[in-house]
């Protein structure tokens, strides 16, 4: 069994984005990585080189903006067809896997290989936001998504590479992995998130109207659940750094001091889901 991963990725230094960290995060367990880079307007290229890592396949593309949203989803259909393995895992530049899952997705992998009736595994999602110890399960915010699709040229992402679809317009046979996607795209400093707003919104990846939703900051984080878990080893050095999130850990530490969850570090996500939107 051959196992290839696969992202695409623009301007990462310049929008901070933490995409050496989701290629690592998977890397022990694939024979390959096509990272798809577009031109970018900083050093995403050499950011990429920096890895050095032999099963890295570097694609250099000049991407369309002027096609919307539709841009991601093309661009990762290029490194897609890239992709030399019987699994194609696909991370986006701010989603990480943990060290704790991957012997768990390599063993699904080897056992659905030859069942021709599974398309691909679905993972479940933690979206971590403002703070890396609080994640939001409310309205318009997805609890699981596929990851990880067979490659057989049958399947292909679509509109903004929200997820993936099968070419003869059939649907996606996944079945659930029981493993995390850690999801690390709405934790970063309010000008970091404010200026990725701004760039969505150029492309039809985002309301232009909700556009300033972060001048005043993310607001009070105790309306979100705590995660009191641990986050994959790649990304220690963010975490430890992320000012808000130190803070944050503090107030966590002392309402939640009693529970044992808390101490055992367990990766746990609540199954309670929030039907109204938090804003």
């Amino acid at each position: 069994m051959k196992i290839s991963g696969f992202t695409i990725v623009r301007n990462a230094v310049k929008f901070n984005y933490p995409v050496v960290a989701a290629i690592r995060s998977i890397l022990p367990i694939c024979d390959e990585f096509i990272v798809n880079v577009g031109d970018s307007e900083d050093d995403t290229l050499e950011l990429i080189r920096s890895i050095d890592s032999p099963k890295i396949r570097i694609i250099q593309t000049s991407w369309d903006m002027t096609q919307g949203s539709i841009v991601l989803s093309e661009q990762t259909n290029i490194a897609l067809k890239a992709c030399r393995g019987d699994w194609a895992f696909y991370l986006q530049s701010d989603e990480v896997i943990h060290e704790a899952d991957l012997n768990k997705l390599k063993w699904w992998m080897q056992y659905y290989l030859k069942k021709q009736d599974v398309d691909a595994l679905r993972l479940w999602w933690f979206h971590f936001y403002g703070s890396f110890w609080r994640y939001r399960i409310d309205f318009g915010w997805y609890q699981k998504q596929d990851r990880i699709i067979r490659n057989n040229g049958q399947i292909e992402s679509y509109g903004d590479a929200f997820g993936f679809r099968r070419i003869d317009g059939k649907p996606l046979r996944s079945r659930l992995s029981y493993a995390y996607l850690y999801h690390y795209g709405w934790v970063n400093s309010n000008e970091a998130m404010q200026n990725r707003c701004d760039n969505a919104a150029t492309i039809g990846f985002m309301d232009k109207s909700k556009n300033n939703s972060f001048a005043s900051g993310y607001g009070d984080l105790n309306r979100f659940p705590s995660y009191l878990g641990t986050h994959p080893a790649v990304m220690k050095s963010l975490v430890e750094h992320h000012q808000l999130s130190c803070e944050d850990l503090d107030i966590i530490r002392r309402k939640s001091w009693w529970n044992p969850v808390f101490w055992v570090r367990l990766r746990y996500k609540t199954g309670q889901r929030v039907k109204e939107r938090i804003t």
